[in-house]
């Protein structure tokens, strides 16, 4: 029922939250708006275009009563001439330069909005993938994806429509206002009393129905739902005999989606009759008392039908403020949480460090000293507690445990992708502080049990590990690993596509490929997770030699639950609860009857053997 109740909510939240208009929320989106900075030439330029374009928006329905007049014989046409003729040769050289003008002012709007949009999405993507671990631990990939994708479209959305609407609107709003006042201040008047009562109205009645309309979306998403679990679950729903209930259960949500659709649609039949019988009403009222000054020679012909366009553009400006102004709210809150994840702190990585070049060279010496850590989400669970190691240069290092006892939070400091609490990391002799993370990093590799390949070619998968491989250092380390011969039994060799995650390869191929990956880094140390747990013998023996490639002359920490794979390792580190209890080669640990490798081993394999 809870995961009823979760995708029950999908249809509101397609929705972008709104945020308050105040002085901070200006504040932040302001900060977003400075992306525009370097393009300010052409911003500028086409606010200009905007306001030129506008304003000769507004001349058009003059250029109409004065053909009117024209026609009739008058000639009260003010700066226009006084000709059909002439009026026409100015109306038609107007509108081509607000057409030019049009042209540049959307082009200009686009690019500027465009470019530094791509520039936004740059700097948070950036930000977003060197943001440290625990970040990611707290979020799920969907909200985070949204903040690129959804709330940036609606910032884009923003730039590059809604503000440019905006200001067209202000000019037209404040234009026909001063227009109608100019032809009859009496029908002005008349006007503006009753369109703003009538525009707020329609407004309120308009957020009350959108209301029942997300209601109904609602429901007709939890009913959807009923049907996915219960097709998803058939065998189960025929097992206990339950067609009935969950059939009774869709008709009675369904049968409430009809009852809140008939419910809105009486509220939008009465909404509609209003639109017709007022907003109608009000129009006739206002050209009828035109109509009344036409008859007393107070206004002429042309004139009245000036100020009725004007009318119709006044009230269009009025009604589509509303909805510029919701636009404009959910650009704010969109904005608010791109700049969240600008705003966190990330880690030390240029996005220039693209080379991958190393500054400080590491041979292979690790240290633990006295490192105690806790997850900074759960920082009252201790997993580590007061650990210190040495592994030499060159050494194989094993860390075994039952599960939960800290064996990959040790891989994980290794990368850095945390830190201790207390103590400190040292690599050659040195704090893990005093070295560059990409210095660490890029002499750091890891072969996990899950292996993630991306969704591109092997070739690719392989040459992650160095991005400037040549196609022949790619091809050796996958001989190496154990992983040319499967490679090339495919007819594409290694433009295979690998598919998401790499689904169409096995886990021995993917452990293979990783591997290949691995060697191709030629790291200084070599973690290994679980890196055979889940593969089957002629698989696991594969990939066992692969391993035993990898880790010649390199400083190897292996993390394992198949204690035969560690039986040569030089040193055996035994973890229980975030303690190292025991520490010895396979030999001296065997021989303690009391200790926990030894009651492991006797789970695996005979220990006499």
């Amino acid at each position: 029922m809870a995961r009823q109740r979760l995708n029950s909510g999908n249809a509101a939240e397609k929705e972008l939250p709104k945020a308050k208009i105040n002085r901070q929320s200006i504040n932040n989106i302001s900060r977003l708006i400075a992306y525009i900075k370097p393009y300010r030439g052409k911003f500028i330029a086409a606010l200009v275009f905007l306001f030129l374009s506008s304003l000769v928006g507004l001349a058009f329905p003059s250029f109409l009563g004065a053909l009117i007049d024209t026609a009739l014989g008058k000639h009260n046409n003010g700066f226009l001439p006084t000709t059909i003729q002439g009026i026409l040769l100015l109306a038609f050289i107007v509108l081509f330069s607000q057409a030019f003008v049009s042209f540049f002012r959307i082009l200009w709007f686009v690019q500027v909005a465009e470019r530094s949009l791509a520039d936004i999405r740059r700097d948070t993507y950036f930000k977003l993938i060197t943001l440290p671990m625990n970040f990611f631990s707290n979020r799920r990939v969907g909200e985070l994806n949204s903040r690129i994708s959804a709330d940036l479209s609606q910032v884009q959305d923003t730039l590059t429509t809604t503000i440019a609407e905006m200001i067209r609107q202000l000019v037209l709003l404040v234009g026909g206002i001063i227009f109608m006042a100019v032809i009859s201040k009496k029908l002005a008047i008349a006007l503006l009393i009753i369109l703003p009562v009538l525009v707020v109205v329609a407004i309120f009645f308009g957020r009350f129905i959108r209301k029942i309309s997300r209601q109904a979306q609602d429901k007709l998403a939890e009913s959807n739902t009923i049907v996915e679990e219960t097709l998803q679950g058939i065998a189960n729903v025929k097992a206990f005999v339950n067609e009935s209930f969950e059939a009774s259960r869709y008709q009675k949500n369904i049968q409430e989606v009809a009852g809140i659709a008939i419910s809105g649609a009486k509220y939008r039949g009465m909404f509609v009759s209003f639109i017709v019988f007022c907003m109608f009403g009000a129009i006739v009222a206002v050209v009828g008392y035109g109509c009344l000054l036409v008859s007393q020679h107070e206004l002429t012909v042309g004139e009245l039908f000036k100020f009725a366009l004007y009318a119709v553009f006044v009230g269009s400006a009025m009604g589509s403020f509303p909805d510029l102004y919701a636009n404009v709210q959910k650009a704010v809150g969109a904005s608010e949480r791109v700049l969240e994840i600008l705003a966190e702190q990330g880690e030390e990585i240029s996005i220039d460090e693209i080379d991958n070049t190393i500054k400080q060279k590491i041979t292979g010496n690790l240290s633990f000293n006295n490192v105690i850590f806790a997850y900074p989400s759960r920082p009252e669970i201790t997993v580590l507690k007061d650990i210190s190691f040495d592994a030499a240069a060159g050494q194989k290092v094993a860390i075994v445990g039952p599960s939960g006892s800290g064996k990959s939070t040790m891989a994980a400091l290794i990368l850095q992708f945390y830190h201790p609490q207390s103590g400190n990391l040292s690599f050659d002799g040195k704090p893990a502080s005093e070295y560059s993370l990409t210095d660490i990093r890029n002499q750091v590799a890891i072969v996990p049990q899950d292996v993630m390949l991306f969704g591109g070619s092997i070739l690719e998968n392989i040459a992650y590990g160095k991005l400037s491989a040549t196609k022949d250092e790619i091809i050796k380390a996958a001989q190496r690993a154990n992983a040319d011969q499967f490679i090339m039994s495919f007819p594409e060799g290694y433009d295979t596509i690998v598919g998401e995650r790499g689904v169409k390869l096995s886990g021995g191929q993917r452990q293979r490929i990783a591997i290949a990956r691995a060697l191709l880094k030629n790291p200084s140390i070599l973690i290994l997770d679980e890196a055979t747990s889940s593969l089957d013998s002629e698989s696991e023996r594969l990939v066992q030699e692969a391993l035993e490639e990898l880790m010649k002359n390199r400083t190897s920490i292996i993390i394992a639950h198949r204690l035969s794979t560690i039986r040569e390792a030089d040193k055996i580190i035994v973890l229980e609860k975030g303690n190292i209890i025991e520490s010895g080669s396979h030999q001296e640990l065997v021989a303690n009857e009391q200790g926990l490798y030894r009651y492991l081993s006797r789970l695996q394999f005979d220990v006499s053997s």
